[in-house]
């Protein structure tokens, strides 16, 4: 019998508490979570199975002075696993929780964090989009050959690709942050 194995998975990024559950709940049925590497894949390891609470935090000041940030989790029992795209992951065992323990302490850590990952995060992407999608498709749809008309096209699917990532972050950000205020 394997040891270990890996699975697929994608979360984005107001998806956080989703995959906090997903990595408890295969701590809960024996797989550790060891670590998780670009593009979605989720590595475990055999264990007995235990109720482990997973956190992430999405920090980048944190991450720049990463001892001490590190270092202050470990002072409330969290182990640091990992970064990944700019994610820290911590751990800690249910049995050491006081009652119900979170990295942040109230809901306007949670929401100050959602907004860091929607500029570092969103901030690149909407670049890309006004400066690479949206004057593509316009120099492309004027020049007339075939291979502009099937550039036309793959900028009209990236842009389709690029509002529909929008909408849908926009709609979980403003969904998560109703949840938080009422």
């Amino acid at each position: 019998m394997k040891d270990t194995k890996t699975e697929f998975r994608f979360f984005t990024v107001p998806e956080w508490k989703k995959e906090e559950e997903y990595l408890r709940q295969r701590h809960k049925s024996g797989w550790k979570f060891v670590r998780v590497t670009f593009p979605g894949m989720y590595h475990f390891e055999k264990c007995e199975p235990e109720d482990v609470i997973y956190q992430l935090d999405y920090n980048q000041e944190g991450l720049a002075h990463k001892e001490e940030y590190v270092q202050m989790f470990r002072d409330c029992g969290w182990e640091y696993l990992q970064d990944f795209v700019g994610y820290s992951y911590f751990k800690k065992s249910a049995l050491e929780m006081n009652g119900e323990e979170e990295i942040f302490c109230d809901d306007a850590s949670r929401l100050d964090m959602m907004k860091r990952v929607i500029k570092g995060r969103m901030l690149p992407l909407l670049i890309m989009f006004f400066l690479v999608i949206l004057p593509n498709i316009y120099i492309q749809s004027r020049i007339d050959s075939p291979i502009n008309h099937v550039l036309t096209c793959v900028f009209i699917g990236l842009l389709v690709a690029y509002l529909t990532l929008f909408g849908w972050i926009g709609y979980h950000y403003w969904k998560y942050r109703n949840s938080l205020l009422h």
